[in-house]
């Protein structure tokens, strides 16, 4: 009985060893991936950032509240539209429930309409029954530049016609390699903010007037904004997956040094066992 527990427990080993280096394999090309997408935010995140802020001095400074983009309240009921970026794959940690679980708070109350971005994205919301806007961007990691200002255009679009009454992106902030940080941002309507510093206080003057400009340039930045949420998701998934199988690694190694002191246990048992019986033959 001894023998087969030994045997038993030797295929758990060598079991567990698979184990390991699959998930070692895994480390080395997330790690290999999260480079990359570093880069990527790094090149990015300056844009991403100097684009919403000369959103914020124009919306400080415009007197035109008339203007579409800027109607908080739109007749009829109050419907929600969120773009909800998510992965591909799984074993990356709480990357993707996290964001879907914010994302699905943040839809809850009221109606709403859900753009998915990725296939856990996809696959989550089309298994709750909630209604999707699109289901063109089942793979995220295809996703470029061009199609971000393509569903910028489609989403302003439907914004000025009345089809929702607000714009949300939910995404992950990548913040380091330990830390990744479930978001959600509204997009539209364009509020105006107190106490926002600007290089300049004087009005602003559009040429050739204030509805072509943010005609123009109200999709340009919503496309901006969904292409670096998209950067930042892209390098917070790999450094996720990256921490993920790292720990794995590290639990099978323990797991492996504990079956192979229940390997080296029940073998000396085993000799014992036949130690005594060959005294007691004797």
């Amino acid at each position: 009985m001894a023998q087969v527990s030994a045997k038993e427990i030797k295929n758990r080993i060598r079991s567990m060893e698979s184990t390991k280096q699959i998930t070692k394999a895994m480390e080395m090309v997330a790690a290999s991936k999260l480079r990359r997408a570093q880069m990527q935010v790094a090149h990015s995140r300056p844009y991403f950032e100097i684009l919403r802020d000369v959103i914020r001095d124009i919306v400080s400074h415009n007197t035109e509240k008339s203007l579409p983009y800027f109607e908080s309240v739109r007749k009829g009921e109050m419907k929600t539209a969120c773009i909800v970026i998510a992965g591909d794959r799984g074993l990356a940690g709480g990357y993707n429930s996290n964001i879907l679980k914010k994302c699905m708070e943040e839809i809850q109350e009221g109606d709403a309409a859900v753009l998915p971005i990725g296939k856990k994205a996809l696959d989550f919301f089309r298994a709750r029954n909630v209604p999707l806007i699109s289901e063109s961007y089942p793979q995220a990691e295809d996703v470029c530049v061009s199609d971000c200002f393509t569903l910028a255009k489609q989403l302003c679009k439907a914004f000025k016609d009345g089809e929702y009454s607000r714009i949300l992106i939910g995404y992950t902030r990548f913040v380091s390699v330990l830390s990744q940080v479930p978001v959600t941002m509204p997009l539209l309507p364009l509020e105006k903010e107190e106490n926002v510093q600007s290089a300049s206080a004087a009005d602003v003057l559009y040429e050739p007037g204030s509805e072509e400009v943010f005609e123009t340039i109200i999709p340009e930045y919503l496309g901006g904004i969904i292409y670096g949420a998209l950067c930042e998701c892209r390098a917070a998934e790999q450094a996720a997956r990256r921490t993920a199988m790292d720990s794995a690694t590290q639990n099978a190694d323990e797991m492996i040094a504990e079956l192979s002191l229940k390997f080296n246990q029940a073998r000396q048992a085993a000799i014992t066992q036949e130690i005594t019986e060959i005294v007691a033959g004797s």
